[in-house]
C-alpha cells in the first residue's frame, strides 16, 4: 500500500490529534501581565481555575476607545484591560485605522474591519494552550502570528456642545481571530449602549467576555454578553467545505438564546460582488494568483467587506499574501506598498482616500466601486476598463485592468444570479449560490494538485525502523502538467479555457508556495509518525521475542 493514501485529500485533511479531546483540555494557569496570584486568580465557574483575564485573552487582545482631540487628532482614550500591551506604533496604526478618512461623511454609525502588522520584537502570547485549538481550525481560519485584526464601531453625530460640532468616537476590538461576522455582531450588541453609558458598561462587557468558554472548534458555544446570549459554532478542519452546522444548532428550541450565528467569519458575498458579479470569475483568478489588487470604495465599510469577500472567494484555499481590508495614508506600511521603484507587491488593499487614485495608479488591477446597496437593491454592473482610463479622482466605478483571464466566463452562473435578481431572491440565498460556485471552482482547480502531491509520498515498504524516515519526492512542475491530460479539472468542471496556463502562473504565486509548504509539512509529519510507529512495533516485537526466549530457556531446565 502506498502511504500517499494516508496523505489526505485537501488542505483541511488531517486526522484527529492524539491525546484528550479538545473540549477536555484545561488551560494551564499563568498570570496576566502585571498581576499577582493573590489579586488575579479566580474560579470562572467552569472548574478550570483560570486566572483573571485568561478567558478574555482567548478571544481578544484588548478593547480600545479612539476619540478625536482638537489638538492631537485621533487618540487612544481607553485600553481595556489596562494591563494590555500595545506599542506606540501599534497605537498609531489603531488611531488612524479606526476613523474613516474618506469624504463620504459617514454620519451615524459605521462598522468595518482592518488588519495591521504586529510590531517586531513583541513577546509571544502566553496562551500556548490555544495552539491546540488552532490546529483543529481550517487553514483559512488559523491565527497569523504577525497580524492583528481590528473590529470597529464608529459613531459620528452632530453635537453643538463640542467645539468641533461633532461627536466622533470608535469602539475597537483588537484580536488575533479572523472571526469577522462574530465580532461585528458583538459590537452591534455592546457599542450603542457603550456610547450612552461609557466606561462602567465597557468594564462589565469585558467581564462577560472573560467568563466565556475557550473558542474550541467544533463545539456549540453559548456566549452571554450584557443580557444577550449568542450561540455559535467555530468550524473545524474536519468539516466538509461549504457546509454549516447551523441547521443542527437551530433544530433545538433554545428559549434563552438571543442570537444564533450561522457563521463566525463569512461576509455577505453576493452583496460585495454584486456590482462586479459579471467579472467574479476573473477576480477569482486574480486572487488565486496573488496579483496586486486595490479596491477603491467610498467608505471603510465597503472597502473592508469587499476585500474580505475577495480573500474568501478562494476558500478552502488560504490566501497566503497580505491583505488590508482598510488601508490609509498614515499606515506604517504606506511607503512599502505605494513605492514606484519596484513592482507592486502581492497584496489586496482596501482604500477610501481619493489620494490613492493617483498614488496607486500604477497598480495593474483596480476595482472602483460605489456605495454598496442594501439587501434587495441591485447596483448597475460595472465594466472592465483599461488602466489608462483611471486618470481622475472622480473616475466611474469599474474594474480597471489589462488582465486577460485564462478561463472562459461561466455564463451559467451569471444567468442563475441574474435570475435571482429578477425574482428578488434574498441576498443570503444569492451568497449561498455564489459561495458554492467559488468552492466548486477552487476544488476543481486544487484536486489535481492534491492528487499529484499525494503521489510524492513514498511507499509503505520504504519505511524501515532502523533507517531515517524516507523523504518526499520533489515537486516537478512538468511532471505535474503531464497528469492534467487525464486527471485535470475537466473531470469536475464545465468551464473551458487555458487551465494549463493558469496552473503555470499559479505555481509561481505566493498562494502555491504557502499551500505546498503547508501540505509538505503535514505529509512530513505523517511520515515521521509512521516511522516512529514502525520503530515502536519493532522494539515491541524484539522485546516479546526476548521474553519468549527467556521462558523457553527456563522451561528447558528440569
Amino acid at each position: 500500500m502506498a502511504l500517499r493514501d494516508l496523505a489526505g485529500s485537501g488542505p483541511c485533511s488531517r486526522g484527529p490529534l492524539g491525546g484528550p479531546a479538545a473540549e477536555e483540555l484545561e488551560a494551564p494557569p499563568f498570570l496576566a501581565a502585571g498581576a499577582t496570584p493573590e489579586e488575579d486568580e479566580e474560579d470562572d465557574g467552569r472548574g478550570r481555575g483560570l486566572l483573571r483575564w485568561d478567558g478574555f485573552s482567548a478571544w481578544l487582545h484588548c478593547v480600545c476607545v479612539v476619540g478625536f482631540d482638537l489638538e492631537l487628532g485621533q487618540a487612544v482614550e481607553v485600553i481595556y484591560p489596562q494591563h494590555s500591551k500595545l506599542t506606540d506604533r501599534e497605537k498609531t496604526n489603531i488611531c488612524y485605522l479606526s476613523f474613516p478618512d474618506s469624504n463620504s461623511g459617514c454620519l451615524g454609525d459605521t462598522q468595518f474591519c482592518f488588519r495591521f502588522r504586529q510590531s517586531s520584537g513583541r513577546r509571544v502570547s502566553l496562551h500556548c494552550f490555544l495552539d491546540q485549538f488552532d490546529k483543529d481550525l481550517p487553514v483559512y481560519l488559523k491565527k497569523d502570528p504577525a497580524y492583528f485584526y481590528g473590529y470597529v464601531y464608529f459613531r459620528q453625530v452632530r453635537d453643538k456642545t463640542l467645539k468641533r460640532g461633532y461627536f466622533q468616537k470608535s469602539l475597537v476590538l483588537i484580536s488575533k481571530l479572523p472571526y469577522i461576522h462574530f465580532f461585528h455582531t458583538v459590537l452591534k450588541q455592546i457599542a450603542p449602549e457603550y456610547f450612552e453609558k461609557s466606561k462602567p458598561y465597557l468594564e462589565a462587557a469585558c467581564n462577560d467576555v472573560d467568563r466565556w468558554p475557550a473558542p474550541v472548534p467544533g463545539k456549540t458555544l453559548y456566549l452571554p454578553i450584557m443580557g444577550v446570549v449568542m450561540k455559535v459554532r467555530i468550524p473545524t478542519c474536519h468539516d466538509k467545505p461549504g457546509t454549516t452546522q447551523i441547521a443542527q444548532l437551530t433544530q433545538q428550541a433554545d428559549t434563552h438564546i438571543s442570537v444564533i450565528l450561522p457563521t463566525v467569519h463569512e461576509v455577505d458575498l453576493f452583496r460585495c460582488f454584486c456590482p462586479v458579479f459579471l467579472h467574479s470569475q476573473m477576480l477569482w483568478e486574480l486572487v488565486l494568483l496573488g496579483e496586486p489588487l486595490v479596491v477603491m470604495a467610498p467608505s471603510p465599510s465597503e472597502s473592508s467587506e469587499t476585500v474580505l469577500a475577495l480573500v474568501n472567494c478562494i476558500s478552502p484555499l488560504k490566501y497566503f499574501s497580505d491583505f488590508r481590508p482598510y488601508f490609509t495614508i498614515h499606515d506604517s506600511e504606506f511607503k512599502e506598498y505605494t513605492t514606484r521603484t519596484q513592482a507592486p507587491p502581492s497584496v489586496i488593499l482596501g482604500v477610501t482616500n481619493p489620494f490613492f487614485a493617483k498614488t496607486l495608479q500604477h497598480w495593474p488591477h483596480i476595482i472602483r466601486i460605489g456605495d454598496l446597496k442594501p439587501a434587495g437593491e441591485i447596483p448597475k454592473q460595472v465594466k472592465v476598463k483599461k488602466l489608462k482610463n483611471l486618470k481622475t479622482l472622480d473616475s466611474k466605478p469599474g474594474v480597471y485592468t489589462s488582465y486577460k483571464p485564462y478561463l472562459s466566463r461561466d455564463e451559467e452562473i451569471i444567468k442563475q444570479l441574474q435570475k435571482g435578481v429578477q425574482q428578488k431572491r434574498p441576498s443570503e440565498a444569492q451568497s449561498v449560490i455564489l459561495r458554492r460556485y467559488f468552492l466548486e471552482l477552487t476544488q476543481s482547480f486544487i484536486i489535481p494538485l492534491e492528487r499529484y502531491v499525494a503521489s510524492l509520498m513514498p511507499l509503505q515498504k520504504c519505511i524501515s525502523p532502523w533507517k531515517s524516515p524516507p523523504q518526499l519526492r520533489p515537486f516537478f512542475p512538468e511532471e505535474f502538467m503531464k497528469t492534467l491530460e487525464k486527471t485535470g479539472p475537466q473531470l469536475t468542471s464545465r468551464i473551458k479555457g487555458d487551465w494549463i496556463g493558469l496552473y503555470r502562473h499559479f505555481l509561481k504565486s505566493p498562494n502555491f508556495d504557502g499551500w505546498f509548504k503547508t501540505r509538505r509539512k503535514e505529509m512530513t509529519q505523517k511520515l515521521e509518525a509512521l516511522h516512529l510507529e514502525a520503530l515502536c512495533e519493532e522494539v515491541r516485537a524484539q522485546h516479546i521475542c526476548v521474553i519468549l526466549t527467556t521462558i523457553k530457556r527456563k522451561d528447558s531446565y528440569p
